[in-house]
């Protein structure tokens, strides 16, 4: 099994085109607009005998906490091919994503209930604050998003609000 960290600008056409494939086969709805927020920073490959088993990306966010706009490391898109589910990949994958924190104020990321387990035996702890966007028209409450998840050295409040910066599709 073989590990390596890529930012977008290297990926090229092929392994771009195989990370979407993997995104598409192991996700129900995803979307061009989903696949976007995957792009412009580090993604995590996880291949084993040459095939792309595993694969998570790391984006630059702004998130408000309190009264500070903070640098995010935003993980998105972390699947496994599901013929390969249930070896690890998962783990591996965000093992090398979280080697990029020391270069934001906090990561975070958005769960899908299946995702939960493994993003709290890894130590990242679920925001029971209120959650908001700051849209085009100004802040905007986000309040069915409960999946938000965070991993920080600094102390944050996690029960107070959080804002996100805007983004088209999902924005959390």
């Amino acid at each position: 099994m073989v590990t390596s960290l890529v930012h977008t600008a290297h990926l090229g056409p092929h392994w771009t085109a195989e990370v979407r494939e993997l995104c598409d086969l192991g996700f129900d709805d995803y979307g061009d607009e989903t696949f976007q927020h995957a792009l412009g920073g580090t993604h995590a490959l996880v291949r084993r005998d040459n095939v792309l088993v595993a694969h998570g990306a790391v984006v630059l966010r702004r998130l408000r906490i309190g009264d500070r706009w903070l640098r995010c490391g935003w993980v998105e898109s972390v699947v496994t091919h599901p013929a390969h589910r249930g070896h690890g990949h998962g783990h591996t994958v965000m093992a090398a994503l979280e080697t990029l924190a020391p270069g934001y104020d906090l990561m975070g990321l958005c769960s899908s209930d299946e995702g939960r387990s493994l993003y709290e035996t890894r130590d990242w702890i679920l925001w029971q604050g209120p959650a908001s966007v700051l849209s085009p028209d100004g802040i905007r409450e986000t309040p069915d998003e409960d999946s938000i998840y965070v991993q920080t050295r600094r102390p944050v409040d996690f029960t107070g609000p959080i804002v996100c910066d805007w983004r088209e599709g999902e924005v959390w």
